[in-house]
């Protein structure tokens, strides 16, 4: 799994197979290492994120501080999103 960076001990992440076709840009989120069941955070195409899932169960107030982290990086993270997969969808 392409780790993008960490937040404290959370890694942010691409699955390497994101389906096809492939889905809207997103991250995933867990503690330590890349999980299969991970939370799953959007990109909007404004930088912004959306919450799709917390199954990793992040404290709220961790979720928050991962969650600006994400946006202050939106674009480097849409970058390795289109050099991974080759194409880019947005969710919203």
């Amino acid at each position: 799994m392409p780790q993008i960076f960490k937040v404290g001990s959370f890694v942010i992440y691409f699955w390497s197979d994101e389906n096809n076709p492939t889905e809207p840009i997103h991250v995933h989120v867990s503690e330590g290492k890349a999980a299969a069941n991970s939370t799953k955070i959007w990109i909007t195409n404004a930088g912004k994120t959306l919450l799709c899932n917390n199954n990793s169960k992040i404290p709220a107030k961790m979720l928050k501080n991962i969650m600006r982290h994400i946006e202050a990086n939106s674009d480097l993270i849409i970058d390795q999103w289109c050099e991974q997969f080759g194409e880019i969808k947005y969710y919203c």
